[in-house]
């Protein structure tokens, strides 16, 4: 059974920086993609960034682009999600995600809290 961990979240100011990370409990080669969906409250969970299985490729949400690096280190089986100049409506919940294709399967982690104070 795979598992996704999280850590990282907190409580910064706008303009400030965070870092989350995303341990997987087995190899992270065995994902096609790997990435971070955040939830605003009252809101539907969305796509914030992504990396392909081997690190060839990475997407942004338009509204992170510039500011969200998204990175991996496969020796240590997790994915980084630095985050820059941060702004109060990146507060929301951060999740995790692994996707296997040919199990077509989605893991996701527990969630960890990003709240940017103005």
């Amino acid at each position: 059974q795979v598992q996704l961990v999280e850590s990282g979240g907190g409580l910064v100011q706008a303009g400030g920086s965070l870092r989350l990370s995303c341990a997987a409990s087995g190899s992270i080669f065995s994902f096609n993609a790997m990435g971070w969906y955040y939830q605003a409250p009252g809101k539907q969970r969305e796509l914030v960034a992504f990396i392909t299985g081997a690190g060839e490729s990475t997407i942004y949400a338009d509204s992170v682009k510039g500011r969200f690096t998204i990175s991996r280190d496969n020796a240590k089986n997790t994915v980084y999600l630095q985050m820059n100049s941060l702004k109060p409506e990146d507060t929301a919940v951060y999740y995790c995600y692994a996707r296997r294709n040919w199990e077509n399967r989605t893991y996701w982690g527990q969630g960890t809290q990003v709240t940017v104070s103005s």
